[in-house]
């Protein structure tokens, strides 16, 4: 009989209630939709709160081990699909493979064979027969120490921060600037005029990355792959600040900030994917979330180099030219990248997305320290990607990311991570912090200071999560920080009504401060790091695309707004207003974001399998154990959303379990 494509290919001698048992799909999931249909269950399952879960759901389909997978896929259980198949089987489906697709010599095809029983659970390498003292070695060491990485893969990672850090630098150094130009130009009033275009050259580059920068993330990337877009948008970016330290109009410089979009776009999309790409799951969140630490660290050159060209003196027939240094001063990390950007391996799953299956072997190669890790990541990717290729459809992708329950999941997670990033207010003191010190009472010089120790709060702050984004998990992170960030922006604003002759301007640098140091660890690193993850592969170009111009679109809404609102609201009324969407941002975060700590890029594909008002639900009765265990102190067991499933047995596969059958076993 014909088996159902998950992966590799399948003897055909499975039986279908079997291969049902082992990989956990009934007959009528849909492939199309990724999930199972709504019409299989008698009605919604009630909960067992004394069992924190649900009861079993009762399927019509009448087969036993139909019905158990089916619960564990509404539970969003985390089914391998190797799982349960047999070694001896593996390893002719892992050499099947290098030999079908030329992937090197007899030592890769053994790599491949041994590489394919390792992939169904890597963890237990222990039990895998014929492995070599060395790579023996290898996994133990990966297993037990898990930044021992090659040198290589860090310095990707180091690229990547430092696209990070040129993105920081993009959006800082104009916080000083303004100061200056705004007069130079003649915008500096506070007439409706002049703040708002004031915050139209804050927000150029961000609606241009909304509106043009980001929707270039697909073609660049099809065309010029991972490492060609990071080199282009690099240099735009290089050009663009140069551009800037010329503009002797308003509209001048509005036209060079805009085409720095067109450097802040795609890399910003695609620098977390390049990222989460080639690094192992154990360290991918957070390595991919130093996107977000060497962003603050940029942020931070930024503040620096505002503070360090402000005395900088007027030359002869140069007008400006301190304002003139700051902004062109963030070229210099833009050129380090597109400098070295090429010394990094590209990335495996863009060349395995092209069918060049060597070179994605080689390039894991250089990522990994021996060639059983390499084959035994890119056999497994290469297993869920065939999955992936069988439910992809000859459609729009745009309209595939909404019409895909899963797909649209996953989107209203990022898009609400990168709606709430900018609406928690953070970048109202990134881009117009020296001007909220001014209006506070602080000097120029003590406002560009005072910023200079935001940028260094928010970067310091920012490198815990690098531990607790994969510990503490990212959901958490979220719900823990929410309720101080809007704590401290109105403690920011309410500092604006103490008499301008009592201690005014530290309370209003304290409250600052405080919700750099809640922000940094995160709301900081957490979405882009999410959104990079949350999608699968065959459309995560065009979701990342999405989030990247949401996020941009939002930060242009908050850059042109800000200083018309500040008139408008006054400092107290328009802290508040971003104080209370960190409130509505805690309830959203509680509701409809699946925590994604801990899983491989393609087992998310189960966590948003479950229904949204399910999740919804579950984040309600967390707010009540959380109360219950930590307000009340009653022992209460957490509940379990999500669990990982162990794989069987290894040296039972297939044919054992159709014996059991026969058997009544």
């Amino acid at each position: 009989m014909t088996t159902p494509k998950i992966g590799p290919s399948i003897p055909d001698t499975i039986s279908k209630s079997s291969f049902e048992k082992r990989v956990g799909l009934d007959w009528d999931y849909h492939d199309i939709n990724h999930n199972f249909p709504l019409h299989t269950l008698h009605g919604e399952p009630e909960y067992d709160d004394e069992n924190h879960s649900y009861p079993p759901a009762v399927l019509r389909i009448g087969a036993t081990t139909a019905a158990e997978r089916a619960r564990r896929n509404v539970n969003a259980k985390l089914a391998n699909p190797l799982a349960g198949i047999s070694h001896t089987i593996l390893e002719e489906m892992g050499a099947q493979y290098a030999r079908k697709h030329q992937v090197g010599d007899q030592e890769d095809i053994r790599a491949f064979s041994k590489g394919a029983v390792l992939a169904q659970d890597p963890s237990k390498y222990q039990t895998v027969v014929g492995l070599t003292e060395e790579e023996q070695m290898v996994l133990r060491a990966e297993d037990h120490h898990r930044w021992h990485q090659p040198p290589l893969l860090y310095i990707v990672i180091v690229v990547c921060s430092t696209c990070a850090a040129v993105q920081g630098m993009d959006e800082t150094v104009v916080n000083g600037g303004q100061i200056f130009y705004k007069h130079q130009y003649g915008i500096g009033g506070i007439d409706l005029r002049s703040t708002w275009l004031t915050g139209l050259l804050n927000s150029a580059p961000y609606l241009c990355c909304a509106f043009l920068g980001c929707w270039l993330t697909v073609p660049f990337n099809s065309l010029f792959g991972r490492r060609g877009t990071i080199f282009l948008t690099c240099l735009f970016s290089a050009l663009a600040s140069f551009w800037q330290a010329f503009a002797n109009t308003w509209w001048h410089m509005f036209i060079a900030r805009f085409f720095l979009g067109f450097g802040i776009g795609p890399k910003s999309a695609t620098v977390p994917i390049f990222a989460a790409e080639t690094t192992p799951p154990r360290i991918r969140g957070a390595l991919v979330m130093q996107w977000q630490v060497w962003t603050a660290f940029g942020l931070m050159l930024g503040y620096a180099s505002d503070l360090c060209f402000y005395k900088v003196q007027d030359q002869a027939g140069v007008i400006g030219l301190n304002w003139r240094l700051m902004m062109a001063s963030a070229l210099l990390p833009a050129l380090v990248v597109v400098v070295f950007v090429f010394m990094c391996p590209e990335s495996p799953r863009w060349y395995m997305s092209k069918g060049r299956h060597f070179k994605a072997y080689q390039s894991m190669c250089r990522l990994r320290y021996n060639k059983i890790q390499a084959a035994r990541d890119i056999y497994y990717m290469h297993t869920l990607l065939e999955a992936e290729n069988d439910i992809k459809q000859d459609r729009n992708k745009f309209i595939e990311i909404i019409a895909v329950p899963r797909n649209r999941r996953a989107m209203v997670a990022s898009e609400l991570l990168m709606f709430l990033q900018q609406f928690c207010g953070v970048n109202i003191i990134s881009y117009y912090s020296s001007e909220i010190f001014l209006d506070a009472g602080f000097s120029p010089i003590s406002a560009l200071s005072a910023s200079l120790g935001f940028g260094l709060i928010n970067w310091v702050f920012a490198v815990p999560a690098i531990h607790t984004i994969d510990t503490f998990g990212r959901r958490n992170l979220l719900l823990t920080t929410y309720p101080f960030l809007s704590l401290f922006l109105l403690f920011t604003g309410f500092s604006f009504w103490i008499p301008a002759d009592s201690p005014r301007t530290g309370c209003i640098a304290l409250g600052i401060y405080l919700f750099g140091i809640v922000y940094s660890p995160g709301q900081g690193p957490v979405p882009f790091t999410y959104s990079a993850e949350a999608y699968p592969l065959y459309v995560r170009a065009y979701g990342m695309s999405i989030a990247t111009a949401t996020t941009w679109f939002f930060n242009g809404v908050l850059s042109i707004t800000w200083p018309s609102m500040q008139q408008a609201f006054k400092p107290q009324g328009a802290f508040a207003w971003y104080a209370g969407w960190n409130i509505v941002g805690f309830f959203l975060i509680l509701t409809l974001l699946p925590e994604t700590k801990g899983k491989t890029l393609e087992e998310l594909d189960q966590v948003f399998s479950v229904p949204t008002n399910i999740h919804a639900r579950y984040g309600l009765r967390q707010l009540c154990y959380f109360v219950k265990r930590y307000v009340m102190w009653r022992r209460v067991e957490a509940e379990r959303l999500y669990e990982h499933e162990d794989t069987r047995d290894p040296d039972r596969g297939f044919d054992d379990d159709d014996d059991d059958d026969e058997k009544g076993m």
